[in-house]
């Protein structure tokens, strides 16, 4: 048990070093290649934040523990939002741009109400998968038509610091970043498996627990210190991207490689969930910009939805532990 306990956390901390100097490695190589820097921060900057939580759903799959990829899926939607963001705003209030309501959360919304369809047979098949990336790249192609039109997006990508590394340099951090995240993912998955077999768990619970969390934990930290600083606003457009990501990138991966049943508490309890929170976040949203219609000042998100919002996760995490128990 204490073995498979140490792959666990050396997996994690590898996975999370590995994911930065994959990113950095690939950002400056498409960069010397001549790829715009609204390129660079749309596809591979974005994809590449949630390369762990990809990485880790490609081995699950390969390994035949499909649904301990779609607990990390879902998972992580639900931390991102309750413990990223409710501790986020716990922190310091958080400023919210119109963008948000008008393009980002009902993008997210749409997209979560299209995989609770897409699952509501009990399946997650191949043409799921294709229907769930499919979305993905009409929308990064949208996004990227829509932030190149616009000027102030434009030269706030521009701005975007990517690390001018050597060639060589860039390419043995990329190379090597991919190489050191597929095996601290195989050394995560291998641990987190003997985990839920010893224990006698599914592991669909570890892939929504363990996994979620650990792979959220770089976030949640990067969050916080962004808030302290007065970039609050950083945290919610992360965790719009991460969860977008999450159900486009990541959800469809164990459909593609390996079509499984689900387990019967995705549908009845854990995507509900994450479908509530979402649609919770969008109404917070609307209730703060009806707050201030008549009023000079910017709609905000303060302490008392951070609250909310955590102790949420919180009775979302005892509800799994007492169908544990």
């Amino acid at each position: 048990m204490l073995v498979n306990i140490a792959a666990i956390l050396v997996g994690f901390l590898i996975l999370i070093w590995s994911s930065d100097q994959f990113v950095e490695g690939a950002a400056s190589i498409a960069k010397k290649m001549g790829v715009s820097q609204i390129i660079i921060g749309m596809t591979i900057v974005s994809i590449g934040t949630s390369a762990p939580e990809i990485v880790v759903s490609v081995i699950a799959a390969l390994d035949g523990a499909g649904n301990l990829a779609v607990g990390n899926a879902l998972g992580s939607n639900i931390a991102n939002i309750g413990l990223v963001l409710g501790a986020t705003l716990l922190a310091a209030p958080l400023v919210l741009r119109d963008s948000y309501l008008k393009n980002e959360v009902p993008i997210l919304v749409g997209v979560t109400l299209l995989g609770a369809l897409l699952l509501s047979d009990g399946v997650l098949n191949r043409l799921d998968g294709v229907i769930l990336l499919a979305c993905l790249v009409a929308i990064l192609a949208k996004m990227i038509r829509d932030e190149s039109r616009d000027q102030v997006l434009r030269e706030q990508a521009e701005e975007e610091h990517i690390a001018e590394l050597g060639a060589s340099y860039a390419w043995l951090r990329f190379v090597g970043g991919a190489l050191l995240l597929i095996a601290s993912s195989r050394l995560l998955v291998w641990g987190a498996v003997n985990v839920a077999q010893t224990l006698g768990i599914s592991e669909l619970i570890i892939g929504l627990t363990i996994i979620a969390i650990g792979t959220s934990l770089p976030e949640l930290a990067a969050s916080i210190v962004s808030a302290r600083k007065g970039h609050a606003e950083i945290a919610l457009g992360n965790v719009l991207g991460s969860n977008l990501f999450n159900l486009l990138a990541v959800l469809p991966i164990p459909g593609l490689i390996a079509p499984l049943v689900l387990d019967s508490s995705v549908l009845s309890r854990d995507y509900p969930i994450m479908t509530a929170l979402t649609l919770l976040l969008g109404v917070a949203m609307i209730l703060a910009y009806r707050r201030v219609k008549s009023h000079s000042r910017p709609a905000s998100l303060g302490r008392k939805w951070g609250a909310f919002l955590l102790i949420c996760c919180l009775c979302y995490y005892t509800l799994i532990t007492l169908t544990i128990g």
